[in-house]
């Protein structure tokens, strides 16, 4: 039996259950892999480190803001445009150039290089997520929407476990180049079976007439939704404490611990695999069934968990052995990702109609300056600072610090509840 269920599918004008499951499924692995390339750097941030003679703030950047700037840049007008033309297309041409900027990271020799690359990787990553979201949305109503997003949302635990295990493997049998070259070519091809097997969904609204909304008008109106708005800076600072300490938990453990980057990648992968994806198909389920009774659970579900996995989190990296440390781990990897589905599900709702893919990309663009951007390299800059006095500790301490997001993410998600309406008044904006 499949561990991932795609939910069933109620009238959608122009769709059939089959298809909207298949291209949900697609969509699932084109994700799967967007955050394969994105999450193999951490596995091998040590080798790389000691080949190009790197500073741990220097791969914060490469890991963080060097990533995460041109992402959250090049994610709104790609966003404006999915609103107007072809999803499939831009999801396809997104793939194919991450894809092939992924196996150029191996052809690099410095670190200027090494960045350019992996801004490359940034720019094509951005177009996938909007584009996806927004088809989803014409897809599965609400009452489905959350489950479905969490479907597609468990490409991110997929691709990490794809990502470190693979990333570890290739490394310790060959190099961190061969690594890059072999996770990046897959998805060349994949870009051409999304292009030819994909189908474009009916928008809704497109039986009115409806145009998407300019950038102006789509900025001016989310700004006025402060739910919206409290679910996006809650989802970016809990992003902050969380992508900070995935992209550093392979280093720490290979530092501080002593293993290779085999055993990291395959105890964090496990980890992070199996747990994100529990975590995430039971925060959507959830928060479907409880949120038809009261749509604030979209949001309280979040803060509850987040809340719960704060302290179990900070524990892990004060850990005295690596499978105490690993251990620990394992209760904070279902509680961080089950915010998505439910998160994602409520602002594809809150959004008008004619301006869901750009909120969508605002929210990855917010996430990813707040969260992939700042927390690595913040995380990175604390612990050279810290280094000097507290040795490879240093690195796990920083981490420490930086689950202040986590506490400040429950507060603006409690917020957010109270600010959505318990019924299902407010459906069906344009």
């Amino acid at each position: 039996m499949s561990l991932i269920k795609t939910p069933a599918v109620p009238d959608i004008p122009g769709t059939s259950t089959g298809y909207a499951r298949y291209a949900l499924g697609l969509l699932l692995v084109v994700y799967t892999l967007n955050y394969v390339d994105r999450q193999i750097l951490s596995i091998l941030m040590e080798p790389i480190r000691r080949e190009l003679h790197l500073t741990d703030s220097q791969l914060g950047l490469l890991s963080g803001l060097g990533f995460a700037l041109f992402y959250a840049v090049a994610g709104l007008p790609i966003a404006r445009l999915a609103d107007t033309a072809s999803r499939k297309g831009i999801i396809a041409g997104s793939l194919a150039l991450w894809s092939a900027a992924t196996a150029v990271c191996g052809l690099t020799s410095n670190f200027a290089q090494l960045l350019v690359a992996r801004a490359t990787v940034a720019i094509g990553e951005s177009g996938a997520a909007p584009a996806s979201h927004s088809m989803i949305a014409d897809l599965f109503p609400h009452g489905k929407r959350a489950t479905a997003l969490a479907v597609l949302s468990c490409g991110v635990p997929i691709g990490i476990l794809v990502g470190l295990i693979a990333g570890g493997w290739l490394n310790q049998m060959f190099d961190w180049r061969t690594a890059f070259v072999v996770v990046g070519l897959p998805g060349v091809a994949l870009a051409i079976v999304v292009l030819l097997t994909l189908k474009e969904p009916i928008r809704l609204g497109a039986a009115e007439g409806l145009v998407a909304l300019s950038w102006r008008e789509a900025m001016a109106t989310l700004f006025k939704i402060p739910a919206y708005n409290f679910l996006v800076i809650g989802a970016a600072l809990h992003a902050f404490t969380s992508y900070g300490a995935l992209q550093w938990n392979p280093a720490f453990m290979i530092r501080v611990h002593g293993l290779t980057t085999g055993q990291a990648g395959l105890a964090l992968g496990l980890i992070s695999g199996v747990t994100g994806i529990i975590g995430t198909l039971a925060g959507g389920w959830f928060a479907d069934i409880l949120g038809r009774r009261d749509n604030r659970w979209y949001a309280w579900l979040p803060a509850i968990m987040i809340g719960v996995r704060a302290p179990l989190f900070i524990t892990a990296y004060l850990a005295p052995t690596p499978g105490l440390a690993i251990a620990c781990l394992i209760l904070p990897g279902f509680l961080g990702n089950a915010f998505t589905g439910p998160v994602f599900a409520t602002i594809q709702t809150l959004a008008p109609v004619r301006a869901r893919a750009f909120a969508s990309a605002w929210t990855l663009f917010i996430i990813s300056l707040v969260g992939f951007g700042l927390g690595p390299l913040l995380i990175g800059m604390t612990s050279d600072a810290l280094s000097p006095t507290f040795g490879v500790r240093g690195l796990g301490y920083a981490i420490c610090l930086a689950a202040i997001g986590e506490i400040a993410s429950v507060v603006f998600f409690l917020m957010a509840a109270r600010r959505l309406p318990r019924s299902e008044s407010y459906l069906g904006s344009k």
